[in-house]
């Protein structure tokens, strides 16, 4: 470990301890300091990076304290690492969104009040009324989901899945412009999530979350691998030179779900 490092470990564990508390000012840096058997360079170094790790806040003029340790804001950076995945990686991300994403819908499920459940009808009837703008329904997309998985009281769940999900928001957006189903579909499977939360039944919730969630993953496996478009056209058949070739069958194009 770096000094730096080893700064930073010794002021989580006074945290850790209980030694500073969810709320605590931090000592005068001089005495932080010589308490811990650190340098104020040191100390400021570790200071820096437990702020950006959102451990910390300093509030000018008042010093420097311990945030309110809540799921929110310690996980709130895993939004931001998940945006800079690319690849295989993103690939990754969905496979965890899926183990996820259909448990807590289950739980949702058994715990959705009606205000909350009222709260996921609203998105759903902004999606349908966004259905030609694929930003617009996308965002309501986002909005559904946060508000399903809020109905777990899970704030750590919520904060976990929130992060994970906000990377796929772009692929969504960006295919809904391609694939003239994706809304119809979109809608359809989160008709089936809705109605399952009112119906309070756990195990068809998360089986409608399960295919939401996949086809999704289905879809940004094709798209990785460079196949989800189709050709516009087969290959012209070779015909004999007195016949007139037959025309073929119109083929539905291939389009993926959400």
């Amino acid at each position: 470990m770096s000094l730096t490092d080893k700064a930073i470990s010794r002021i989580r564990e006074l945290i850790r301890s209980g030694a500073l508390s969810a709320g605590a000012r931090l000592p005068p840096e001089p005495q932080l300091a010589a308490q811990l058997g650190l340098s104020r360079n040191l100390m400021r170094e570790a200071v820096k990076a437990l702020v950006v790790a959102r451990v910390l806040e300093i509030r000018r003029g008042d010093g420097t304290y311990v945030t309110s340790l809540e799921p929110g804001v310690l996980l709130e950076g895993v939004g931001s690492a998940v945006e800079l995945l690319r690849g295989e990686t993103l690939l990754e991300l969905t496979e965890v969104r899926r183990l996820f994403e259909p448990v807590a819908t289950a739980l949702a499920a058994t715990r959705i009040s009606g205000h909350e459940l009222n709260d996921v009808r609203r998105h759903l009837a902004a999606m349908r009324t966004a259905r030609d703008d694929a930003e617009q329904l996308n965002m309501h997309d986002t909005a559904f989901h946060h508000a399903v998985i809020a109905a777990t009281g899970n704030q750590t769940l919520v904060s976990l899945l929130g992060g994970i999900s906000g990377r796929t928001v772009r692929a969504r957006v960006w295919r809904g412009m391609v694939d003239d189903d994706a809304a119809d579909r979109t809608l359809a499977e989160h008709e089936a999530i809705y109605e399952a939360l009112a119906a309070g039944d756990g195990a068809l919730a998360q089986a409608a979350a399960l295919v939401h969630v996949s086809t999704t993953e289905k879809w940004l496996r094709r798209h990785l691998a460079g196949d989800d478009e189709e050709p516009d056209h087969e290959p012209e058949a070779e015909v004999e030179p007195d016949h007139e070739p037959q025309p073929r069958p119109e083929r539905e194009p291939a389009v993926p779900a959400d």
